[in-house]
């Protein structure tokens, strides 16, 4: 079975286009868009994976059957990432009386501590 071959004009098409879509993710990670800062990184992700998936992985030539397995593999994987996020988002974050959050933070619960006890230093005699 022959394969569809494409001209290398296209490869090089979508490398451009996948390398201006790099360069504008690095622009919008460093902009301040405010709550927009997620939706926009994962729109132009799902975008240069697309066109990985289409052209660089030869999906978009393929037989319907293998568009099949395509889609439903992402028709799961968006189950999976549903599921576990209704899972961590009805969670409650748990404070400990000790001022623990979670792993690797520190967070203190009440007043400042007292300042150290210790007793200033004798000014230097002349």
């Amino acid at each position: 079975m022959a394969g569809h071959i494409s001209p290398v004009r296209t490869y090089a098409m979508i490398f451009g286009t996948l390398m201006v879509l790099t360069v504008v993710t690095v622009a919008a990670a460093f902009t301040n868009l405010g709550i927009m800062n997620f939706p926009v990184a994962i729109t132009i992700a799902i975008f240069k994976a697309t066109l990985v998936i289409l052209f660089f992985m030869h999906v978009k030539y393929s037989s319907r059957l293998t568009k099949l397995v395509c889609g439903g593999a992402f028709f799961f994987l968006g189950i999976l990432f549903f599921l576990t996020m209704t899972d961590y988002l009805s969670r409650g974050w748990f404070v400990s009386p000790r001022g623990t959050a979670g792993a690797g933070t520190q967070v203190t619960v009440g007043p400042p501590p007292p300042p150290s006890a210790q007793p200033a230093a004798p000014a230097a005699e002349h």
